[in-house]
């Protein structure tokens, strides 16, 4: 049951260009400030395309959430869906152990693990081809016994039919997934007892096992060319801003006007490709405070954000942006070089590297920040907005600046934080 990173890690992680794609569509999901909720499918994305789940890849997928490491590794460790050491290049098999399968005979199928693959759970057989565990109830008790090998269920297996499947998949072949004592489904093994006049033979295979054996890919690592990168709620008005009312809404229905009061329709409003009308958009930038609408230029026309996954701390784009005063900053840092910002509680190395970037190398300079310059630097740190003011760098950086520690900064030097 214990649960930790394995000893042996990759030096880095990066989503394929088409799985990265993939990734920031996902975050589009949720509203602002609450990306991190796309933690666990960012993090199951990063596992079918490495096959488990590595440090490097938890904290590359934390950097994108703007959220700190430990907390995407509680996800990481608490969910068992996440292998959190290597398993096999080919496929990881998982057993059903509970009731109805064992009952039925997953030990069998268990020995057979032990014998063609490694004595032990979470153990890579010695050609790195497969790996193996037992786990709770995957829910197919009709089908007892039975395991999910890769993506796909295989029931009613026994011992002799999971060495053959074993052995086909080590030659390069994919078994085709459900039900393996001919049975079409679910229905009882001795035949059916109702809808006697369901004829099976009308298709090959059940849906799920259709699907699987269309989509091809159940062992396979996922890159993201298999499927169409689609982000459909986009297309829907869904991204998080109103749809226009012209816009996938249902009218309200009609009511009888009075017979001598022509109804004048008003015209409906075109939206552009975020689903949001123009005159929309005009209402709700007027309905904002000074300080939060967008900044003009001469002709009048809002300037541009920055796309948030192209822009990086210290920018030119972003330098003079938002609210606040900007701080003195230097070019480099000064003579015996820069302080550890790193035990500023809320720093990490990523974020250490983006306040160089923008000219902030010592805790003096955090230190004797004003309000205003807080602001500018919550505005200013591209993915990390909002986290000077959250942590009160400013109080850390006095105590530090003048030579004192902090509990933070003292698990810190020990080693405990990153």
């Amino acid at each position: 049951m214990l649960r930790r990173l394995h000893h042996e890690q990759p030096e880095s992680f990066a989503f394929t260009e088409a799985n990265r794609a993939w990734a920031e569509a996902q975050i589009t999901k949720y509203p602002e400030g609450r990306q991190a909720s796309a933690v666990i499918p960012l993090l199951w994305r990063a596992q079918e395309q490495e096959g488990w789940l590595t440090r490097p890849a938890i904290e590359h997928v934390a950097d994108m959430l703007d959220m700190a490491y430990i907390r995407a590794l509680e996800v990481a460790s608490f969910y068992f869906m996440f292998q959190l050491q290597p398993v096999g290049s080919v496929a990881h098999i998982q057993i059903c152990g509970t009731t109805s399968c064992m009952i039925c005979g997953a030990e069998d199928l268990v020995g057979v693990c032990r014998d063609k693959i490694a004595p032990n759970a979470h153990e890579v057989s010695a050609d790195g081809k497969f790996s193996w565990e037992e786990v709770e109830c995957l829910g197919a008790c009709a089908n007892a016994p039975m395991a999910q090998i890769g993506k796909d269920y295989y029931e009613d297996l026994t011992a002799e039919r999971l060495v053959e499947i074993l052995d086909e998949l080590a030659a390069g072949k994919v078994p085709v997934p459900g039900p393996q004592n001919g049975r079409y489904a679910s229905e009882p093994a001795s035949g059916l007892t109702t809808l006697k006049e369901f004829d099976s033979g009308q298709t090959k295979y059940n849906a799920s096992v259709q699907l699987a054996t269309d989509i091809g890919d159940t062992v396979k690592r996922i890159d993201g060319t298999e499927v169409p990168m689609l982000a459909p709620w986009r297309e829907k008005g869904a991204n998080h801003q109103p749809a226009d009312p012209a816009v996938n809404v249902k009218e309200p229905p009609k009511q009888e006007a009075a017979k001598d009061q022509p109804v004048e329709k008003a015209p409906k409003a075109k939206a552009d490709d975020t689903g949001v009308s123009k005159a929309e958009a005009q209402a709700k930038e007027k309905g904002k405070p000074e300080s939060k609408r967008a900044p003009e230029d001469k002709a009048g026309k809002a300037e541009k954000a920055v796309p948030k996954s192209k822009a990086k701390a210290g920018d030119k784009a972003t330098a003079d942006a938002g609210e606040g005063t900007k701080p003195e900053l230097l070019s480099e840092a000064r003579e015996g070089g820069p302080d550890d910002l790193k035990y500023i509680k809320g720093v990490g190395p990523k974020l250490e590297q983006a306040l160089h970037d923008m000219g902030v190398f010592h805790f003096d300079q955090i230190a004797s920040w004003t309000d205003e310059e807080v602001a500018w630097a919550d505005q200013n740190l591209v993915g990390f907005k909002g986290r000077v003011s959250r942590d009160d760098w400013v109080s850390q950086a006095k105590i530090l600046a003048e030579g004192g520690t902090t509990e933070f900064s003292d698990r810190a030097k020990k080693g405990d934080v990153y």
